[in-house]
C-alpha cells in the first residue's frame, strides 16, 4: 500500500464500453461564464461529447450529475476536442471537435434556471468542414502571425496539412517522405508545426514555407519537376530522436521560454525552439502521457507524466519532485486551478491532488507450522483436475453446476401486413423470448439483416429480459451473454414470410425469364404450400400461382400437369431468386411430413449465363459512372477553388481592376459542381440497387448450380463466398474485382485440372492489387469456366489439394489389403476414444502402429513436405514403438 496516493477530489465513470485517448480531454472556459471557472470537455470514441464543471466531492450520490452541465450524442467518433476562439466575428471561446471526416465547431451558452432544475446548457453547430481525408489530429494557434483569433491544422492520415481560418479553407500540404501519422503541435513564438515522422525524428515546418510551397493536389514525387508558382516542402530543421514519439507539447508561459517538449518510448527529450537539445532524460518504464506546467523558479519546468504503472510523477526539468498513485492508467492529463485532471482509456475522469494517505496496515505474524504434504498433494491434484475440465469446455457455453447451454427461441408475430405495391413497404413485428439454464450479468441483443431489408432498431440491451422490435426484414441475430464473468456469443438465423415483400396476383402466360425445376415425386397442389397466395389465384386446379413484390415485378410460378416439373418465369432475372427458394424450402418441408426419404430435385438446365451477366454488366457500368462522376467533381472543385482565389486577390487589391467575367465564370462552375453532385448522388442509389439486384441473381445462379450438380451444403456455402465475397459495395472495393480473385483462386486450386497448376498457385505470395477492372470480359470467362469446371464433375473444398491424385510410391507403402485414404486420417491420444476425423491441413504425415492386443495407436505429425527432418523423425518413432509391435506400417495421407 502506497504511502504517496493521488488524493480523490472529484472523479465520475463516463458510459459503459466507451474508448478514450489523449486528444478525447480538454479544459478550458468554453461556455465563457466570465468567472474564471474552466471547464472539463470529454469527447469519446463512441461520439459521446461531456462537458463537467467539477466541483468538491460530497457523500452524496449526485454528485456527478450536479458537475455535469452538458452531454450530446454526436453522430460520428470523436478524435479530438480544442477550446478556442475559432469564430471570427466573437471575440468568445468556442468548442473545435474533430471527427474523422469532419471538423465542427460549436457554441456552448448557459441559460440561468428559474424554478430547481437550475441552470440549462446548449450545444449549437457554428460551422463545419466535410474533409476529403481521414483525420488523424489537430492544433490550433494564431499562425502566420495573427492576432485575436486562432486557426486551425489538420493531419490527415496520408500526411496532407489542412489549414482552415475560421470557416474557410485555406490551403493543403503534404508532408515529404511521410509514412505514419504523428503527433502534431503549433509553435507560437517561431510560427512553425512540430511533428514527428516515421523515421522518427522530430521535424519543423514554418507557417510561410507551408504557405508558399507546391499546391497539394497529391503526393509529391522528388523525382518530378516542381509545378510552376511553388516550391518543393522541406523542413526547417530535424532533430533525430530514434524511437516514436508519444506526445508533443510547446509551453506557452514565460517561465519555459524556447522550450519543446518531446515524450518518447523510453524518453523525455526537451529542446529548443531551434533544434538543439536543452536535456533528455532517460525513463526507467512505459510512459502513457504528459503534460508540462508553470513553475515558480525561473528556468525550469514542471511536468506532470503518466505511466503504465497506475503512477502519476511530477517533475522538475530532470528531477522527481513526487510520485501519486492512481487507480488507473491515464491516457491524458491536464490541469484545472490546482487540481490535475486525468482520464483513462475506459472513460474514468479524475480530478484529484498530490497528498499522503498513511497506511496502518501491520504485517501480521508469520505462521511457522510445517506444511501437510499430503494436503498440498490432493489439493494439486484437485486444482489440475479443474483445469483439465476447463480445457475440455473451453469454447462452450456452460453456467455453474455444469448447466445446459442458453437456448434462444424465435417466435415471429406477423402484424397485418399492407397488401397495396404503391406503399412499397411492410411491417412485421418479431418477438425474441431467451430462455437461459442460468442467471445471466447482462446481454444485449443484435439483429442484422441485408439491404433492402431494413429494421427500426438493430441493438438491444436486454435488462429485464423482455424487448420487442419492428422489422421490415429477414436475417439473423447475434445475443451476447454473460454467465459466470466470461462473455458469450450466440447467433440464430431465421427467415421471414414471403407475404412480407409481396402479395399474391394474378399469374401471366408471356414472360422472358424462365427456369424450370425438376422432382421425383408426383405434382403438388401448389395452393396448399403457399396458402398465403392462394386468395388470388384464377386457377382452380392449383398448378399456377403469381406473386407480385411490393416494388411491381411479378413471378409466376407453373405447376406441370402431366409431369413432375415446376416453371417459374418473370420479365427480371434477379426477381425470381426468393420465388425459387421459396418454392425449393417448400417441397422439402412438405415431402419431409409425408415421409418421403427419397425426395430429390434438379435443375436441367442450361445456366441463364447470359441472363446473369445483364446484372453484372448493369452493375459495372454504374460503378463506371461513379468513378466517372467523382473525376468531374474534383476537376470542377479544383476550378472552383482556383476562381475563388482569383476574386479574392481582386477583392483585396488596393487599385480595383475589371473582374473581366469571373463572377460569371464562378457562377456557372458553382452551377456545374451542384448539377454534378445530384447526379453522383442519383447515381449512388441507382448503384444499391444495382448491387442488390446482383446479390439475387448471383444466389439465383448458385441455388440453381447446387440443384444442377448436387451439391452438399458445403460446397453452396463455398460457392456463396465466391461469388458474394462482399456484403456491401464501397468505393475502395468492388464486387468485380473481389469476386474475380476470389473465382480465380477456386480455378488454380481445387477446379484446377493437374496437380502441377495446384503446386504452383499455393507457392505463389500475394497478387496484384485489387482495383476496378477496364471491364466485365475476364471475369464472364471466369465465371463461365468455373460453371463449367462444376459441372465436369470438379470438387468445391477448401483443402487445394483434394483433387491430387495419391502417387504410385505412396500408395506402395499401405499394409496389404488396405488402401490410402486422401480425405480422412485416424487419431489417438491418452485418455480418448479412438475416433475418426477429417484431414483440414495440407501435407499431414500419419504413422499407424498395430499391435498384437490388436490396439491402435496414431500419431500424428504436422511436417512440410520439402522437410528433410521427415525420415529422421518417423525413424525414431519407429524404434520407439516397434519393441511392442509386430508389424509396423506407415500410410501417407497427401
Amino acid at each position: 500500500m502506497s504511502l504517496f496516493k493521488a488524493r480523490d477530489w472529484w472523479s465520475a465513470v463516463l458510459g459503459e464500453g466507451e474508448e478514450f485517448d489523449q486528444g478525447c480531454l480538454c479544459v478550458g472556459d468554453v461556455d465563457n461564464s466570465g468567472t474564471g471557472h474552466d471547464k472539463v470537455v470529454v469527447g469519446s470514441y463512441m461520439g459521446m461529447l461531456r462537458i463537467f464543471s467539477p466541483h468538491a466531492s460530497k457523500s452524496s450520490e449526485g454528485d456527478v450529475t450536479d458537475a455535469q452541465l452538458l452531454e450530446v450524442q454526436l453522430q460520428n467518433a470523436i478524435i479530438q476536442v480544442e477550446v478556442g476562439k475559432f469564430v471570427s466575428c466573437s471575440e468568445l471561446f468556442h468548442l473545435a471537435v474533430l471527427h474523422p471526416r469532419k471538423l465542427s465547431v460549436y457554441s456552448v451558452s448557459g441559460t440561468a434556471g428559474n424554478v430547481e432544475h437550475g441552470d440549462q446548457y446548449q450545444l449549437k453547430l457554428v460551422y463545419e468542414h466535410n474533409l476529403q481525408r481521414t483525420a488523424c489530429n489537430m492544433t490550433h494557434g494564431t499562425f502566420g502571425g495573427g492576432t485575436g483569433h486562432h486557426s486551425l491544422c489538420i493531419q490527415s492520415m496520408d500526411g496532407m496539412l489542412m489549414f482552415f481560418e475560421q470557416d474557410s479553407y485555406s490551403f493543403g500540404r503534404f508532408l515529404p517522405g511521410f509514412l505514419l501519422p504523428g503527433p502534431l503541435v503549433y509553435n507560437p513564438r517561431t510560427d512553425s508545426f512540430l511533428t514527428v515522422s516515421s523515421a522518427r525524428q522530430l521535424e519543423s515546418y514554418k507557417y510561410e514555407t507551408l504557405a508558399v510551397a507546391t499546391e497539394a493536389e497529391g503526393r509529391q514525387d522528388p523525382d518530378l519537376p516542381l509545378k510552376p508558382g511553388g516550391k518543393r516542402l522541406m523542413p526547417d530543421w530535424t532533430f533525430v530522436l530514434g524511437e516514436q514519439a508519444l506526445d508533443l507539447s510547446v509551453p506557452s508561459f514565460s517561465h519555459s521560454s524556447s522550450s519543446i517538449f518531446i515524450l518518447g518510448e523510453r524518453n523525455l527529450y526537451c529542446l529548443r525552439d531551434n533544434g538543439q537539445i536543452r536535456f533528455m532524460k532517460k525513463l526507467e518504464f512505459n510512459p502513457s502521457c504528459f503534460l508540462p506546467y508553470a513553475t515558480v523558479m525561473d528556468g525550469t519546468t514542471n511536468l506532470l507524466l503518466g505511466n503504465h504503472t497506475n503512477m502519476l510523477l511530477v517533475y522538475q526539468d530532470v528531477t522527481l519532485k513526487w510520485a501519486a498513485q492512481l487507480s488507473f492508467v491515464p491516457v491524458a492529463v491536464r490541469v484545472l486551478k490546482g487540481v490535475v485532471v486525468s482520464l483513462s482509456s475506459d472513460g474514468h475522469l479524475l480530478c484529484s491532488y498530490m497528498g499522503t494517505d498513511p497506511s496502518f496496515f501491520s504485517t501480521p505474524k508469520v505462521d511457522a507450522r510445517e506444511a501437510d504434504y499430503e494436503q498440498v498433494d490432493a489439493e494439486m491434484k484437485k486444482l489440475q483436475k479443474i483445469i483439465r475440465d476447463a480445457t475440455r469446455t473451453q469454447g462452450r457455453l456452460v453456467c455453474p453446476g455444469e448447466l445446459r447451454s442458453h437456448l434462444i427461441s424465435l417466435l415471429l408475430v406477423l402484424c397485418r401486413l399492407v397488401s397495396s405495391p404503391l406503399l412499397m413497404w411492410s411491417l412485421l413485428c418479431l418477438q425474441v423470448k431467451v430462455k437461459a439454464s442460468c442467471v445471466l450479468q447482462s446481454s444485449k441483443l443484435t439483429v442484422s439483416v441485408q439491404p433492402p431489408l431494413a429494421v427500426t432498431q438493430d441493438q438491444f440491451v436486454l435488462e429485464p429480459m423482455g424487448q420487442s422490435l419492428t422489422a421490415f426484414s429477414c436475417g439473423g441475430v447475434c445475443m451476447s451473454l454473460h454467465c459466470t464473468g466470461v462473455p458469450r456469443v450466440l447467433q440464430a438465423r431465421f427467415s421471414l414470410p414471403l407475404v412480407l415483400v409481396c402479395v399474391p396476383s394474378s399469374p401471366t402466360r408471356t414472360t422472358k425469364f424462365k427456369i424450370t425445376v425438376d422432382t421425383n415425386q408426383p405434382p403438388v397442389d401448389l395452393r396448399s404450400i403457399f396458402p398465403a397466395f392462394s386468395v388470388k389465384s384464377e386457377d382452380k386446379d392449383g398448378n399456377s400461382l403469381a406473386f407480385q413484390f411490393l416494388s411491381g415485378a411479378k413471378v409466376t410460378v407453373v405447376a406441370s400437369k402431366t409431369s413432375q416439373r415446376y416453371r417459374v418465369q418473370s420479365d427480371t432475372f434477379d426477381d425470381m431468386w426468393l420465388v425459387v427458394k421459396e418454392l425449393v424450402r417448400k417441397f422439402d418441408q412438405h415431402f419431409s411430413k409425408l415421409g418421403v426419404k427419397d425426395f430429390r430435385k434438379s435443375f436441367s438446365g442450361p445456366l441463364p449465363l447470359q441472363d446473369y451477366f445483364l446484372s453484372v454488366d448493369h452493375h459495372f457500368q454504374l460503378r463506371v459512372s461513379a468513378q466517372q462522376y467523382q473525376d468531374l467533381l474534383s476537376e470542377r472543385a479544383v476550378q472552383f477553388r482556383a476562381i475563388q482565389r482569383r476574386l479574392l486577390t481582386r477583392f483585396k487589391d488596393k487599385t480595383p481592376a475589371p473582374l473581366q467575367n469571373l463572377d460569371t465564370l464562378l457562377d456557372a462552375t458553382y452551377s456545374q459542381v451542384m448539377a454534378l453532385a445530384e447526379a453522383a448522388e442519383e447515381n449512388r442509389a441507382l448503384l444499391e440497387e444495382a448491387f442488390v439486384r446482383l446479390r439475387s441473381a448471383t444466389h439465383l445462379l448458385v441455388l440453381l448450380l447446387s440443384l444442377w450438380q448436387g451439391l452438399t451444403p458445403d460446397q453452396t456455402a463455398i460457392l456463396e463466398a465466391t461469388l458474394l465475397p462482399l456484403l456491401q459495395d464501397t468505393p475502395q472495393l468492388g464486387w468485380e474485382e473481389s469476386c474475380d480473385a476470389a473465382v480465380s483462386h477456386l480455378l488454380r486450386t481445387c477446379l484446377s485440372r493437374s496437380p502441377k497448376d495446384q503446386a504452383t498457385s499455393l507457392a505463389q505470395v500475394g497478387g496484384p492489387v485489387l482495383g476496378l477492372p477496364r471491364d466485365t470480359a475476364r471475369l464472364k470467362k471466369h465465371i463461365t469456366l468455373l460453371c463449367d469446371r462444376i459441372g465436369k464433375g470438379g470438387r468445391l473444398t477448401l483443402a487445394s489439394e483434394a483433387n491430387v491424385q495419391v502417387p504410385a510410391q505412396v500408395q506402395n507403402l499401405a499394409a496389404p489389403g488396405e488402401s490410402v485414404n486422401s480425405n480422412w486420417y485416424f487419431h489417438w491420444s491418452p485418455g480418448e476414444d479412438f475416433r475418426l476425423q477429417q484431414v483440414k491441413t495440407w501435407s499431414l504425415f500419419t504413422v499407424h502402429f498395430m499391435a498384437n492386443t490388436h490396439t491402435e495407436n496414431t500419431h500424428t505429425l504436422q511436417l512440410h513436405s520439402r522437410d528433410r527432418r521427415i525420415h529422421r523423425i518417423i525413424h525414431r518413432l519407429f524404434h520407439t514403438h516397434t519393441h511392442t509391435h509386430t508389424h509396423t506400417h506407415i500410410l501417407w495421407v497427401i
